[in-house]
C-alpha cells in the first residue's frame, strides 16, 4: 500500500530521476511496480479471464512512467496520482484487447488430483464476478477507483485520497455516493426479479 512516507519518497527521488539519473529511476520503478502489480492483481481479476496476467500489465505501467518522468510536470497532484493515472489507462487497454481478441481455452487433464476447488465452485465464483463487474458498470470511472482501493485492496481514505490526488473527505463522500448507488441498483434488480 502507498503511504506517505512511499509517497514522500517518490517526490524526493523525482528531480533527480527527471534530470536523468539513472539510479533514481531504478529507486522510483523499485516502488512502483509491486504497488501497480497489487493494482493490477485486483483490477484484471483471474489470470485467465485475459490474454494478459497483471505481472504483464504492471511492466506495462512501469515501463510508461521511465518514458513519462523526463517530461513529468508538477500539475498540484503527487507523482503516484500521476502513475495510477498511467494504470489506470493501461489496465483499461489490457480490457479492451481482450474483448477484442478474446481467448479460447483447450480443456487440459490434470495429471494428479488438484487440491483447488473443483468446477462448480470455480463456475460459481466466475457468474459472482462477470455480476459485480456488471453491477459495477452504474458507477463512474472515478466511484470504480474508489471503491477498488477502499474495498478491495484495503487503503485508508488518505491513502486512497492520495493516490488519486484528493483529500480523505472528498474520498468518503465518493464511496458513500458509490455505495448508495451499488444499494439502490441491487434493490431495482431484486424488484425486477420478483
Amino acid at each position: 500500500m502507498a503511504d506517505v512516507a512511499t509517497t514522500r519518497k517518490l517526490e524526493a527521488l523525482l528531480p533527480r530521476a527527471v534530470a536523468g539519473e539513472d539510479r533514481a529511476i531504478g529507486e522510483i520503478i523499485a516502488t512502483v511496480h509491486p504497488l501497480m502489480r497489487r493494482y493490477c492483481a485486483n483490477r484484471l481479476g483471474a489470470p485467465g479471464d485475459l490474454q494478459v496476467t497483471p505481472d504483464d500489465v504492471a511492466q506495462e505501467i512501469c515501463i510508461a512512467t521511465i518514458r513519462a518522468i523526463p517530461r513529468y510536470e508538477d500539475q498540484g497532484k503527487s507523482f503516484l496520482a500521476f502513475v495510477y493515472g498511467i494504470a489506470a489507462n493501461k489496465v483499461a487497454d489490457a480490457r479492451r484487447r481482450s474483448q477484442s481478441h478474446p481467448l479460447h481455452c483447450v480443456e487440459e487433464l490434470p495429471e494428479q488430483i488438484c487440491p483447488a476447488h473443483g468446477p462448480e465452485e470455480l463456475a460459481l465464483a466466475g457468474e459472482q464476478r462477470v455480476y459485480i463487474r456488471k453491477l459495477m458498470e452504474v458507477l463512474s470511472p472515478k466511484h470504480k477507483e474508489v471503491l477498488v482501493m477502499r474495498v478491495v485492496m484495503g487503503w485508508s481514505a488518505a491513502q486512497t485520497a492520495d493516490a488519486l490526488g484528493t483529500s480523505a473527505g472528498v474520498v468518503r463522500v465518493m464511496q458513500h455516493r458509490a455505495l448508495n448507488r451499488l444499494r439502490a441498483e441491487l434493490r431495482q434488480s431484486a424488484l425486477a426479479v420478483a
